[in-house]
């Protein structure tokens, strides 16, 4: 999940940094619905003080911190889920917000990113402890800055050093930049073109900068686009039918889906961001898919269905990411975060942010699967930590 620092940034206002057909569901009175796909739904599986807290934690994100809509869909251990709604999901004509619909995902594209690349590790294609030189030899140069220095494992991890590029992406971003494509090295330049922030190993700072290199490396050992082996590896695999990369060019969000809105401060009328060019984001957050189907993928990728042995323990292996979280006891991995649980231990995440579009999500050790979104990005420092809050009821509440 972006930091705090990359999840409010001062750019005359506060700005969340870019990473960047539904089912129809029997909507209930609630503004919830359980949903079927392979395995048998229960109307009881989150009866009671579950159901409850969630659907309060939501109406909270709409009425209190001022977003316009708010999904939210829970998994159990065993495939059970079940899909709420607050809030609308257009603020001219009040429609209600899709059960499950679609959103951008953002930073979680780093997940499928780094999935990828461990892929290739599994495979022998890549090393982890290979300077990224060895892969993009020539590119990765700048002020403090070698690509002899900074392995793929650095890149990951986000303990490389790279700056990131976000500023340059999201300044007077409905004036400038809503509709604007960038060139991955275009993006990368942005990143290259700033001081190194410390030696590679010795520090970590959440980059974007760090999965643009990641995606250029993918393309360079496969010789196919990133996104294509995204969808081929991961997406067509666990048939997250709702889950997509964008065309080139494409501004649209193709299915159902609650309009995303963007704010440049607090107390600002909401610009209307739905249609946007994800190419910002790229292989750092450019994907688009449903709270349900990110559930899946980070169960299917704890369960061991997307790495071997040996890579998933790699990506489960952390390093300390103080700033990552609102609590500031976070930690990431390869790709893979963790999030305090105020019921005890800590679950996998990761979550993104992106114009119009918040996501947090998380899966427990024994299963129980997660995800939040709302329809703007957080302009306050309470606000994001209640996004977060309602992601520790659904997985706490019992």
């Amino acid at each position: 999940m972006p930091n705090r620092r990359h999840t409010l940034t001062a750019l005359g206002g506060i700005v969340a940094a870019l990473a960047l057909s539904v089912p129809a569901a029997n909507a209930l009175t609630d503004d919830s619905a359980t949903t079927g796909t392979t395995v048998a739904r229960s109307q009881d599986t989150f009866k009671g003080r579950t159901d409850a807290a969630v659907r309060k934690s939501l109406k909270d994100l709409v009425k209190k911190d001022g977003f316009p809509g708010a999904l939210a869909s829970l998994s159990d251990p065993g495939g059970r889920a079940r899909n709420y709604t607050a809030g609308v999901g257009n603020l001219k004509t009040k429609s209600k917000v899709p059960l499950d619909g679609q959103v951008r995902i953002a930073s979680n594209t780093k997940m499928f990113t780094a999935t990828v690349v461990l892929q290739l590790v599994g495979e022998g294609r890549v090393s982890l402890d290979a300077p990224i030189e060895d892969y993009l030899p020539g590119l990765v140069r700048g002020d403090g800055i070698d690509g002899h220095d900074i392995t793929v494992r650095q890149l990951l991890q986000h303990t490389s050093g790279l700056p990131d590029y976000d500023e340059e992406v999201v300044q007077d971003y409905v004036a400038k930049q809503q509709h604007r494509y960038f060139e991955p090295r275009e993006i990368l330049q942005f990143g290259l073109n700033k001081k190194a922030l410390f030696a590679p190993g010795t520090g970590w700072s959440y980059s974007n900068t760090n999965y643009v290199l990641a995606g250029l490396l993918v393309q360079k050992v496969t010789g196919r686009p990133v996104g294509e082996e995204i969808t081929h590896r991961i997406i067509e695999p666990l048939e997250l039918r709702h889950t997509y990369w964008p065309g080139l060019g494409d501004q649209t969000i193709k299915e159902r889906h609650p309009h995303g809105y963007f704010a440049a401060a607090p107390n600002t009328p909401y610009a209307d961001v739905t249609e946007q060019d994800p190419s910002a984001g790229w292989a750092a957050g450019g994907l688009i898919g449903t709270p349900g189907d990110l559930n899946r993928f980070l169960t299917a990728l704890l369960d061991g269905r997307l790495l071997k042995p040996a890579q998933l323990k790699e990506m489960q292996t952390t390093v300390d990411a103080p700033d990552l979280d609102t609590v500031g006891d976070g930690h990431y991995g390869l790709g893979l975060a963790t999030f305090k649980l105020s019921c005890g231990g800590y679950a996998w995440t990761h979550g993104g942010n992106a114009p119009g579009y918040t996501t947090r999500n998380a899966v427990t050790k024994d299963g129980r699967a997660a995800t939040i979104a709302v329809t703007a990005l957080p302009t306050t420092l309470p606000a994001a930590e209640h996004v977060e809050a309602a992601l520790d009821t659904a997985l706490c509440t019992r």
